[in-house]
């Protein structure tokens, strides 16, 4: 039975912030199960809760109220041992900046991953080139981020996310600011993965494109999801 059960799920998560002496009431009871294999997608105009989700999701951040499952066992906040293992080793991050390390080459900012969980230099370098290779990118390992274009940027980080193998990745805007070419090979390598290999993508997005290739969309609005519906 424990292969049919989310990966992840949300169960009444709440999050509140403090801003200026008011409450900023970012995430109200929300439910979710993310299964693997899939991309869904979640839209909503900015300040609706969609970074908030990712980061609940991608255990940078914890709920005030509700419960988060993995492989559907609770995670309590207060377990950071577990948590950041998860992190670690299941979970990959696409941020909206790229967030790679000007100083390093794209084969060492997708190899910073694998170096953290203790993996032995010459598999590490096996997997690095693998992951280059997935992305398109088998030549530019030793280029830095300021000789490569966005969408190659976009292709390093997505690289980095996807090299120690997660079982989700949380993606925050990955096909912004790239041109739809671009944009449509970051999408196809997306659904090549969830796919082929069962890994879960949590995307939020305003990309309009992008909604067709996932497999759900979810709508947050004012901290409330409004539901799912299939995007394709």
């Amino acid at each position: 039975m424990k292969a049919a059960e989310p990966l992840l799920s949300l169960r009444g998560a709440s999050k509140s912030y403090a801003l200026g002496g008011n409450v900023i009431r970012a995430l109200q009871a929300v439910d979710l199960a993310l299964v693997r294999g899939e991309i869904a997608a979640v839209t909503g105009p900015s300040g609706s809760g969609k970074s908030t989700l990712l980061n609940l999701c991608g255990l940078l951040d914890k709920a005030d109220g509700g419960e988060l499952l993995f492989d559907g066992e609770p995670l309590p906040a207060s377990d950071e041992i577990r948590r950041t293992r998860l992190r670690r080793q299941a979970i990959g991050f696409v941020f909206q900046g790229f967030n790679l390390v000007p100083v390093m080459t794209a084969h060492d900012n997708i190899d910073y991953p694998l170096y953290l969980l203790g993996v032995p230099a010459a598999e590490r370098r096996r997997r690095v080139q693998q992951a280059l290779e997935r992305v398109g990118l088998a030549g530019l390992g030793s280029h830095k981020p300021d000789q490569l274009s966005g969408g190659q940027r976009q292709r390093v980080a997505i690289a980095r996310a996807i090299v120690k193998s997660p079982r989700l990745v949380i993606a925050d805007e990955p096909t912004a600011n790239l041109d739809a070419q671009t944009a449509a090979q970051i999408v196809s390598l997306m659904r090549t993965l969830a796919h082929r290999d069962g890994t879960c993508f949590l995307v939020a997005t305003h990309d309009e494109r992008m909604l067709p290739h996932c497999d759900r969309a979810l709508l947050l609005d004012d901290g409330v999801l409004k539901g799912a519906c299939h995007a394709h």
